[in-house]
């Protein structure tokens, strides 16, 4: 590998962020028990989110606006104005959750900084990530922050014209296959896959692929092994 520029998703790569919307989900769950089973519950809501996805995006604001949708649907608009306004509760609540970073980042973002450009390319909503961002004491270590509405090939792409860094310079760290491994692969870049133990369904994908650009580590340092 010959790189330069190496670019790291945020959420559950530099910082805990999947659990928290889990744990949020079975709240609402909780506050529709009445009138569906959970399982339903989430189903509905996941089908919801994916509907929505190319209107609002992802991130908080979009799963808010779908709890509320998805509310609204499985009381068939019967439902009590206090269930929105707790619907609501829990989605500010989602918001204003503590930042925790994820073990051995700040580490392994400062001994990179030294020899290699760094940038933060994340998905999600734009205040809430640079809110994320200011909170965790990284933003330092990078040369560049983009927050992306989607992450295809032809977003990378932008990206790396943006930047100036040749695709067969470019090395992307992240734990989701689907968003931050396959489409950077694509693109005849170089990418780092770091699992997560807990994995929104729609990023969920098969982890045991194989490709000569792809290095599979087990935590964030692991990548100071193959870079120096």
């Amino acid at each position: 590998m010959n790189i330069e520029t190496i670019a790291f998703d945020a959420d559950d790569t530099l910082w805990v962020n999947e659990p928290y919307f889990q744990a949020t989900e079975k709240e609402f769950c909780c506050l529709l028990n009445e009138f569906m089973s959970e399982d339903k519950i989430s189903a509905e809501l996941l089908k919801t989110e994916m509907k929505n996805l190319e209107l609002y995006g992802y991130g908080i604001k979009g799963f808010m606006l779908s709890m509320i949708e998805t509310l609204y649907s499985i009381t068939e608009g019967k439902a009590d104005l206090k269930l929105v306004q707790k619907v609501i509760d829990l989605g500010q609540t989602l918001i204003q959750q503590p930042v925790e970073l994820i073990e051995g980042v700040a580490y392994t973002l400062e001994r990179l900084s030294k020899n290699y450009k760094l940038v933060l390319a994340t998905k999600g909503d734009l205040l809430d990530q640079e809110r994320k961002l200011e909170a965790s004491k990284l933003g330092k270590w990078f040369h560049h922050i983009e927050v992306m509405s989607d992450k295809k090939p032809k977003n990378f792409q932008k990206l790396l014209r943006h930047i100036e860094v040749p695709a067969e310079n470019f090395l992307m760290v992240g734990n989701s296959v689907r968003s931050d491994i396959i489409p950077v692969l694509e693109i005849n870049s170089y990418a780092a896959h770091i699992p997560f133990h807990t994995t929104w369904i729609h990023e969920k994908h098969e982890t045991n692929m194989e490709h000569p650009n792809l290095l599979k580590l087990e935590k964030i340092e692991d990548i100071l092994n193959h870079l120096f």
